[in-house]
């Protein structure tokens, strides 16, 4: 009668092509070593435990790096906003309320931000319309902030008079830039705050009104909403931008928020 000859797993690793060998690591002892056959030479693997310890630092090293990276791209997308440095660290949650009409305010840019993925697709503006320091570019640096720092949305702060400015610039025929490429930067974000319109109450000009149009109706043509910052009341606006742009605005709901109280510039504590 022939015995039957057992396999032993040793046989059965060996035959697989690798095997199992006792080794020993300097760090953390005694463990079970695979030594692989690839090609005629033989591949030792490393310690468990060392393995999961370089695991661990690649995946902080990508960790740290993909941190850098977004660090950087949000760098370049706060810069590309234009936020002037004073307003650069405004939050709708650092805005301080003192009483009902600032809770008002405060409330409007709130939901004008938690609603954005709406007001994107409908274009629906904002203005932020009254007296002098009453908080009206803190909530409008906050909102394009916020936007910026919690989702995918592109913002750009501009004061009207930054605008004719840089378009008059690029008359000069030494200028890197034309016209079509300032209008292009503020017709093209998710949303635009556009600060100090009719900051004189004079008759405008008839520049300063072709470039206003030429921007809300360029935004109000790609259904793109903006935020109209302004110390003149909703009558005195439609005068200082004109009539075309006035109706753009109030197409589609568009809300007027106003700032009624006295300036608190000045009444900090020391």
């Amino acid at each position: 009668m022939r015995s039957e000859s057992v396999i032993t797993m040793s046989e059965v690793k060996n035959a697989a092509g690798f095997r199992i060998q006792p080794a020993d690591c300097e760090h953390h002892g005694a463990f079970e070593q695979r030594v692989t056959m690839l090609m005629g030479r033989e591949i030792v693997g490393r310690c468990p435990e060392c393995e999961k310890v370089a695991l661990a630092e690649r995946e902080a090293k990508q960790l740290a790096e993909e941190t850098r990276l977004k660090r950087e791209a949000m760098t370049r997308k706060l810069g590309s906003a234009l936020i002037p440095k004073r307003f650069a660290d405004r939050t709708l949650a650092n805005y301080r309320v003192e009483h009902e009409g600032q809770r008002k305010a405060l409330a409007y840019c709130t939901r004008y931000v938690a609603a954005f993925e709406e007001i994107e697709r409908t274009g629906r503006c904002l203005m932020l319309l009254g007296k002098v320091g009453t908080g009206k570019t803190h909530l409008g640096a906050g909102m394009a902030n916020e936007l910026m720092r919690n989702t995918s949305a592109t913002a750009v702060y501009r004061t009207v008079g930054a605008v004719l400015q840089s378009i008059r610039a690029t008359y000069d025929r030494h200028s890197e830039q034309a016209e079509a490429d300032i209008l292009s930067s503020l017709i093209e974000p998710s949303l635009l705050v556009l600060d100090e319109v009719g900051v004189s109450k004079e008759q405008p000009s008839e520049f300063e009104l072709t470039t206003l149009f030429s921007i809300i109706n360029g935004r109000y043509e790609q259904m793109r909403p903006t935020v109209v910052i302004s110390n003149l009341q909703a009558s005195q606006l439609r005068h200082a931008m004109g009539e075309r742009c006035y109706d753009r605005l109030r197409e589609g709901g568009g809300v007027v928020v106003p700032f009624e109280w006295e300036s608190h510039r000045g009444k900090e504590e020391f």
